[in-house]
């Protein structure tokens, strides 16, 4: 009788906010293991060469692991990264994505964080925010998006202060 009853009532989640479903599809990943996977070529060669070394010289020095993926759902690996990029406690992984068929979104920049980074859920949601929010990526472009979040991200894992409280400040804002 209950399942008959549920079956009639109306969804407590209307459909066009329900959770996009999961997606693991790793023929998406390129068989070179790379730090940046541009599936929507948002970024130049050049933008992606600073971007991986920014990443290198991270690691190295810092012991934390940045990784990049472009994506426009469902056009994504989805779950395949884990395992691609060994995801564990000292990885963050940046994922730009405009959403599914493109549509806008409040914000193109997500993170998914390792239980080991130093950081807040502030400091995530300040530097979502300052870069992924639409009026920052329609004046200056989904690319400077992820160039700007990857470097404060790596400015404030340089510092070594147990917090970052907020992304640091750009050459722009001091003008």
């Amino acid at each position: 009788m209950a399942a008959a009853a549920g079956a009639l009532a109306p969804p407590l989640v209307p459909r066009a906010s329900a959770r996009p479903e999961g997606v693991n599809r790793p023929e998406l990943l390129p068989r070179e293991r790379v730090s940046v996977i541009d599936l929507q070529k948002w970024l130049t060669a050049a933008e992606r060469g600073r971007l991986e070394r920014l990443i290198s010289n991270l690691e190295r020095d810092t012991g934390f692991r940045l990784r990049v993926l472009t994506q426009q759902y469902p056009e994504t690996p989805g779950l395949a990264v884990k395992d691609y990029w060994a995801v564990d406690g000292r990885t963050v992984v940046l994922v730009a994505d405009l959403g599914i068929n493109g549509r806008a979104r409040a914000n193109v920049l997500n993170f998914n964080v390792g239980d080991a980074l130093p950081f807040s859920n502030t400091f995530w949601s300040r530097l979502q925010s300052k870069y992924g929010n639409t009026f920052y990526v329609k004046e200056n472009g989904i690319d400077s998006a992820i160039m700007e979040a990857a470097g404060a991200l790596a400015d404030c894992l340089r510092r070594g202060e147990p917090y970052c409280a907020a992304p640091p400040l750009t050459v722009s804002e001091f003008l």
